[in-house]
């Protein structure tokens, strides 16, 4: 995805990511239902970051927690998924 400024500001800590859908895993499982719905990779850049973030901000590459359940919203066209700061692991250094 290119890097386009969404017109899109999370409120409180959230933070908006890209939503990396697969129908299918590696190996070759075949991934329905919730699975599909899910967060599948956890290295994701940051399009937008709520003005309670303390720690991450827009841009960040961060990594987040594999079990983390987000809010799957499309904005400006693109599938994304929101979460609170809190899921962050870490964030990345460039």
């Amino acid at each position: 995805m290119a890097n386009k400024k969404l017109n899109f500001l999370p409120t409180r800590d959230w933070l908006v990511l890209p939503l990396v859908k697969k129908d299918e895993t590696d190996a070759g499982i075949i991934l329905t239902g919730s699975a599909k719905k899910s967060l599948q990779t956890n290295i994701l850049k940051v399009l937008a970051a709520g003005p309670e973030c303390l720690l991450v901000k827009e841009e960040d590459t961060v990594m987040v927690h594999p079990n983390t359940e987000g809010l799957v919203v499309t904005i400006d066209d693109i599938e994304c998924i929101m979460i609170n700061e809190f899921s962050v692991c870490g964030v990345i250094p460039q």
